[in-house]
C-alpha cells in the first residue's frame, strides 16, 4: 500500500514538470489580495447597499468568515502538496478521476464565462470617457483580449508582474478613500452637506433599513464578490518557495478583507447617508464627488477598469493550468497539456482564447445583453470549486488521522466543525440563488442539465489522453525527484 502509494505521488508530481517556478514572494500575496479584491467591491457596492443598507457590512464580514476556512483548506492541502493543477489535482488524489473531472470543468466554466464579462466590462469602461464613446464596444474587448492573452503566452513571470501592478492599483485606491474617510469623520468634517458619524446609520433606518430578509439574501451575490481567493493556490504551484510564502499570504488575506470590505462600507454609510449610493455607481465615486473633488470619476474608472482586467488576466492564468492537470489524467484533450518554450501551458491559454472571443462577438450582436447572459452561469462554477476545496481538506486530514500522511504544520482552524460549516454555508448559498427569481432560480433548475452535459463529456473525453491514472509505464518514465520539504507517507 504504502509504495503504491509514493507511486501515486510520483505520478502526481510528474503532472507539475515543465513549470517554471519563478513567481516571486511580493508577486504571490499581491495574488492573494488581489483576488479578494475586484469589482464587487468598486462597482457592485453601489447595488448592494441600495438593497441592505448598512447591513451590508455584516454580509461581508460573514462572507469573509467562511471564505478564510476556505483559504486555509487549500493553504493545509498545498502545504502538503504544492502543485498548479492545485484543487484538480487534490480532487484527484483524494476523490478519484471523475471528481477531478467535475472540479475542473466546473471551475473552466466559471472563469469561460466570467472572462466574457470581464472583457465586456474593459469596454463599458473605455465608454465612459467621452473620447471613446464612438468606439464601438467590440473592438475595446479585442484590445483587452489581445493585450491580456499575449502576457500569458509569454512566461509566468509576466503574469506575475500584471497582477503584482493591478493589484497594487487596487489596494492604494482602498487605502486612499480609508485613510480620506477616516480623517475626515475623526475631524466632524463636512461630507456633502452632512457631518458624518453613527448617526448616519441611526437616522436612516438603522442597521437594517428594509428588515433582516434582503440582507440574508444578498448572500448569495455577495459571495461571488470573493471569486478569484483560490487563484493564490494555483499560483503557489509556480512559486519560487511555496510553503514558505503561502501561510503568511492565506493568514493576510482574512484581515485585508475585514479592512477593506467590511471597514470601506462601514465608513462609506458612516460619511454619507446609506441611500445616497445607487446602483451602477461606484459608492467610492459617490463619496468623491460629495467631497468636489476634480477628477475623481476618471479615477476611479481607471481603478475598476484595472480590477477587470486583473480578473482577466487571473482567468487565463488559471484555466491554462486547470486544463493541463485535466488532460495530465485523461480528463480533457491532451492539446490543452501542450507546454510552449516559455513553460506556459499556451493549449489551456488558447482554447480559453478561443471561448474569450466568443465574448468579443456578443460584444459586437448585444452589447446591451452580455452581462444577463453569462454572468450568473459563472456562479455555478465558484460554489463547486469551494466545495471540492473544502472536501478535499477533509480527506487529507482524514488521511493524516490515520498515520497515511504526516502532519502538516499549517493547518484549518475548527477541524471538522469548521469544514461541515463551510459545505453548509456553501449549500445555503445555493438555496439562496434559488429563491433570487428569476434568473437565481432559473440557473439552479440547469443544474440537471449541467450534469447531464458533465456525464456526456465524461464519457467523450475519458480515455483520449495517454496519461491515464493507471498506466505504471507513465510513472516509470516520468521519475521524479522526491522534495526533501515534503510530506511522505508515514
Amino acid at each position: 500500500m504504502e509504495n503504491r502509494h509514493k507511486d501515486k505521488l510520483a505520478w502526481l508530481a510528474a503532472q507539475d514538470e515543465g513549470y517554471s517556478h519563478s513567481l516571486k514572494p511580493r508577486q504571490i500575496q499581491m495574488i492573494g489580495i488581489g483576488g479578494a479584491i475586484g469589482t464587487g467591491l468598486f462597482l457592485g457596492a453601489g447595488a448592494r447597499l441600495q438593497l441592505a443598507g448598512p447591513a451590508l457590512a455584516l454580509v461581508y464580514g460573514a462572507c469573509g468568515f467562511f471564505c478564510f476556512f476556505i483559504l486555509r483548506a487549500l493553504g493545509e492541502l498545498v502545504m502538503y502538496r504544492p502543485t498548479s493543477g492545485s484543487f484538480v489535482s487534490y480532487a484527484r488524489e483524494f476523490l478519484g478521476e471523475k471528481a477531478s473531472f467535475v472540479t475542473g470543468w466546473m471551475f473552466f466554466l466559471n472563469w469561460a464565462h466570467a472572462g466574457i464579462v470581464d472583457i465586456t466590462a474593459v469596454a463599458l469602461y473605455m465608454h465612459y470617457w467621452g473620447a471613446f464613446a464612438g468606439v464601438p464596444q467590440w473592438v475595446f474587448a479585442a484590445i483587452a483580449l489581445a493585450f491580456v492573452g499575449g502576457m500569458n503566452m509569454l512566461a509566468v513571470k509576466f503574469f506575475g508582474e500584471m497582477e503584482f501592478w493591478f493589484s497594487l492599483i487596487k489596494v492604494a485606491a482602498l487605502v486612499i478613500f480609508l485613510v480620506v474617510g477616516t480623517s475626515l469623520l475623526a475631524m466632524g468634517h463636512t461630507v456633502g452637506g452632512g457631518v458624518p458619524g453613527l448617526h448616519m446609520i441611526t437616522e436612516n433606518g438603522g442597521l437594517f433599513p428594509h428588515g433582516v430578509l434582503p440582507a440574508i439574501v444578498i448572500i448569495q451575490g455577495v459571495v461571488f464578490a470573493y471569486a478569484g481567493i483560490e487563484l493564490v493556490g494555483t499560483a503557489a504551484g509556480e512559486a519560487e518557495n511555496p510553503r514558505a510564502v503561502l501561510p503568511r499570504s492565506i493568514n493576510n488575506v482574512i484581515w485585508r478583507i475585514c479592512l477593506f470590505y467590511v471597514g470601506s462600507v462601514v465608513l462609506l454609510v458612516m460619511l454619507l447617508p446609506w441611500t445616497a449610493y445607487r446602483a451602477g455607481t461606484s459608492p467610492f465615486v459617490t463619496f468623491f464627488g460629495a467631497l468636489g473633488v476634480p477628477g475623481i470619476g476618471s479615477v476611479m474608472n481607471l481603478v475598476v477598469l484595472t480590477a477587470a482586467l486583473s480578473s482577466l488576466n487571473s482567468g487565463l492564468y488559471s484555466t491554462g493550468r486547470v486544463l493541463r492537470s485535466l488532460a495530465m489524467g485523461g480528463s480533457a484533450p491532451k492539446y490543452v497539456a501542450r507546454m510552449n518554450a516559455a513553460k506556459v501551458p499556451y493549449g489551456g491559454i488558447l482554447v480559453t482564447l478561443v471561448i474569450y472571443a466568443g465574448g468579443v462577438v456578443l460584444n459586437y450582436f448585444l452589447p446591451s445583453k452580455v452581462f444577463e447572459i453569462v454572468l450568473n452561469i459563472s456562479s455555478l462554477g465558484v460554489v463547486s470549486t469551494w466545495a471540492f476545496i473544502v472536501i478535499c481538506q477533509m480527506k487529507l486530514r482524514g488521511a493524516q488521522d490515520r498515520g497515511e500522511i504526516a502532519r502538516v504544520a499549517f493547518r484549518m482552524p475548527g477541524g471538522r466543525v469548521m469544514s461541515w460549516a463551510t459545505l453548509a454555508f456553501l449549500v445555503g448559498v445555493l438555496v439562496l440563488m434559488a429563491m433570487d427569481w428569476p434568473i437565481g432560480t432559473f440557473t439552479i433548475a440547469m443544474l440537471p442539465v449541467l450534469a447531464l452535459l458533465l456525464g456526456l463529456g465524461w464519457y467523450l473525453l475519458k480515455g483520449s489522453s495517454p496519461f491515464a491514472p493507471t498506466a505504471p509505464s507513465y510513472i516509470l518514465t516520468h521519475a521524479v525527484e522526491e522534495d526533501p520539504d515534503a510530506n511522505p507517507p508515514s
